[in-house]
């Protein structure tokens, strides 16, 4: 470990140093569209943990599942993703993980025809796989796709597209999934007694095929755009430059403290906002609907914090303000920990505005130094996005045994707390000397072949 006198992300360092890549605009802003695009799906699966809950009458724990499918696709995938990358390079990469992608959206259809929870456990962790692919070259790409000093700010404003694609979904979930038709439990009873619950179960499922299936086709239609623009090759990817091992990141430490507090912030992220809907089902009387309205609201709070913060990191360490705003979520779950309710889904809503730029900020942090290394060390980062899969069951878990999701909070809180000390300490660590840095690589020449 080597400890630095002065912080890596200084804003001293940055001012006047450009964040776009010059005469690449339109393959920027493409490859931005790409954030955009996994966003509309990954808080889908909020909306169906509240109707999978419902269509298969599962219990909190159960529910969950639906993340652990999706964030599990993260993990086994991250390293191959790398893999294709180091001999193919980004553009293989972004087009395969589109492909895997919107197939797996795809594949929504079949589940639902047969009835089942496990094949939409299967297209989940499909849509997973993509989205690691995806994520596995998007945002190595963007910190490269610039100069040094500015990765942060330049993944930080790409993530910021992200948000309002997250939105899009959730509003498109919540008209067209939720069908705002909740039960009480004796018209449940009539209905049984009836013969026709097992009918409006099925009706209920079915609602999710159009959603998914068109997106899938957005997203495979997408595939086939990217797969004809041509793109640059970075310093690191010229040819016979040194690709890279994984036994040279051994010797990276800022690397491994940055996959643990991506490991905790993506878990702390994906738990706090799934269990939003059943929390206020819970505590308020609020419908499916209007607590997905909350959802949608968390996620403009997220948009905004990245909009206002990323300007900030011009005169502010991006590694102090990450260490800030972990230490303020670690209060506002604390308020809804304490004070279940409203005033708890208020501080919930509010926590999306501190977590905005952890992520990116996180992977700048992690990526920096690493040269070569660049592409097999992103794998890292995005295998940590598998902490998504293991922090949602374990707060269902303790929300069914205790009775209460207000306590299930504090699995998240944990998280926040890991955030925030990897962001006070993260300007102590620097990279190993002797190494360039990654997100440097600057452009070299839009290759004729295009990967």
């Amino acid at each position: 470990m080597q400890v630095s006198t002065s912080s890596s992300s200084g804003a001293k360092d940055t001012k006047g140093i450009a964040v776009f890549p010059v005469g690449q605009m339109v393959l920027f802003v493409l490859v931005t569209v790409l954030f955009f695009l996994w966003g509309m799906s990954n808080n889908l699966t909020d909306i169906l943990v509240q109707q999978f809950k419902k269509s298969f009458e599962l219990s909190q724990f159960g529910a969950q599942l639906v993340q652990t499918a999706n964030f599990f696709g993260y993990f086994c995938m991250a390293i191959p993703a790398a893999l294709v990358m180091r001999r193919w390079g980004y553009k293989a990469g972004m087009v395969l993980g589109l492909v895997l992608f919107g197939g797996g959206m795809v594949l929504f259809w079949p589940a639902a025809v047969s009835g089942q929870y496990l094949p939409f456990l299967i297209a989940l962790f499909t849509v997973g796989c993509g989205a690691s692919v995806l994520e596995t070259a998007g945002n190595p790409f963007m910190a490269q796709f610039g100069p040094a000093e500015t990765s942060e700010r330049r993944l930080n404003f790409a993530q910021a597209f992200n948000p309002p694609g997250t939105i899009l979904g959730v509003i498109i979930g919540a008209r067209f999934i939720f069908s705002g038709i909740e039960l009480k439990d004796s018209e449940v009873a009539a209905m049984k007694s009836a013969g026709t619950y097992a009918g409006y179960l099925h009706t209920e499922l079915m609602r999710v095929v159009p959603t998914y299936l068109g997106l899938g086709t957005v997203v495979l239609l997408f595939a086939l755009l990217l797969s004809r623009m041509k793109f640059p090759s970075m310093e690191s990817e010229g040819e016979g430059s040194d690709q890279g091992s994984f036994s040279e990141l051994l010797h990276y430490p800022h690397l491994w403290f940055a996959v643990l507090a991506n490991f905790c912030n993506v878990g702390a992220q994906i738990s706090t906002w799934s269990s939003l809907i059943p929390y206020m089902k819970q505590y308020t009387p609020v419908s499916e609907r209007t607590a997905a309205l909350y959802l949608t609201a968390t996620l403009i709070a997220l948009m905004v914090g990245r909009f206002v913060t990323v300007p900030l990191m011009k005169y502010i360490s991006a590694s102090k303000i990450l260490g800030m705003y972990g230490a303020a979520n670690v209060l506002l779950i604390a308020l809804a920990i304490l004070r279940p309710g409203m005033i708890g889904a208020y501080a919930i809503v509010a926590s999306s505005f501190f977590l905005s730029i952890m992520f990116p900020t996180i992977f700048a942090l992690g990526l920096k130094g690493l040269g070569a290394n660049t592409k097999l060390a992103g794998s890292f980062l995005v295998m940590a996005i598998v902490g998504g899969a293991i922090f949602p069951p374990i707060l269902g878990w303790i929300a069914k045994h205790t009775g209460s999701l207000a306590d299930g909070y504090i699995v998240p809180a944990f998280g926040f707390l890991g955030v925030s000390l990897y962001g006070f300490l993260a300007d102590r660590i620097s990279p190993a000397p002797g190494n360039t840095s990654p997100d440097a690589g600057p452009i070299v020449a839009a290759r004729g072949q295009g990967i």
